[in-house]
């Protein structure tokens, strides 16, 4: 077995994937659409490691930030009508007003799809996937030709960016404190998945198991993802409710129910963020001290 995975493998496998959930996106599969954009994210978390000219970089990360937003309103649409659905079938309380809702999100859900689809039609898709299978050929015969120290150069970048991740999931802890603050809380959650996309790249470039680090971000990110999930969906029922034309008292007090039970939702998961923070924040203190990203530096200077 090698001791390392290549980066020209890694990108490879990447697109790989992409490719083969794009004619059911296409189609409107839910489960490729969320594909398509995890795999999206990971690929933009390997670009800095491919060590492309800037002007290319620059333009490939543009594209793959679009790809992953666009794909990314979908797909929290469609989350939020799936939550919508288990809530209805479990007789949540105030769920007489889901059907409501649930119109509402599914007309916003058609809508971008729609803008999806004129955004990025597959050929866009495609194009963006044929774009970066011609980078990683190329990758692979540079990485033929190249010394395995000039090879171990994009590893060290690896753990500096593991280390700059770590760093902003330990600040972004910090700043949300002990208050159920849902903007606060959601940095979070974006600063464990980006260092779980992080940790995971790393762990696969050097065959490394799964660790009890990464479920620890994995466990933190469904929790957090739950949060932010029936916080939208307390956004969507209170805009549901200022819509009403005209106003329903019986509607209004199912839906006002049913914000009141989602909220107490939310700060029974925050409890249990809470109770979790302790080895989060330890996660976070391990992965930033492993190699300071100024150490990574001087060393890829050194290997260069």
């Amino acid at each position: 077995m090698p001791v390392s995975t290549t980066r020209s493998e890694l990108l490879k496998k990447r697109v790989d994937q992409f490719t083969r959930v794009l004619h059911a996106v296409e189609e409107g599969d839910v489960r490729a659409l969320h594909q398509a954009r995890v795999t999206s994210r990971r690929m933009r978390e390997l670009l800095p490691m491919l060590q492309l000219e800037r002007p290319q970089a620059r333009k490939l990360g543009r594209r793959l930030r679009k790809i992953t937003a666009r794909l990314g309103t979908v797909r929290e649409l469609d989350v939020l009508l799936l939550l919508i659905d288990e809530l209805h079938v479990s007789g949540r309380r105030g769920s007489g007003g889901l059907g409501r809702v649930g119109v509402r999100v599914s007309k916003d859900r058609d809508r971008a799809r729609k803008r999806l689809a004129a955004a990025l039609p597959l050929t866009e898709l495609t194009r963006v996937a044929r774009k970066l299978t011609r980078i990683a050929d190329g990758l692979d015969e540079a990485e033929r030709a190249s010394s395995k120290t000039t090879a171990r150069s994009w590893r060290w970048a690896i753990d500096a960016r593991v280390a700059k991740r770590a760093g902003s999931l330990a600040s972004a802890i910090a700043d949300a404190g002990a208050l159920y603050l849902p903007d606060r809380l959601h940095a979070v959650r974006i600063a464990v998945k980006k260092l779980r996309y992080a940790v995971e790249l790393s762990a696969e470039a050097s065959h490394e198991p799964s660790s009890a680090d990464l479920r620890v971000l994995k466990r933190s990110q469904e929790l957090l993802g739950r949060v932010h999930d029936e916080q939208m969906l307390i956004d969507e029922v209170r805009q549901t409710q200022a819509s009403l034309a005209p106003p329903t008292v019986t509607v209004w007090r199912d839906l006002d129910t049913l914000v009141a039970s989602l909220e107490d939702d939310c700060r029974r998961l925050h409890a249990r963020y809470m109770r979790q923070r302790g080895d989060l924040s330890a996660v976070a203190e391990r992965r930033s001290d492993q190699l300071q990203p100024s150490t990574a530096r001087a060393q890829a200077r050194r290997a260069g």
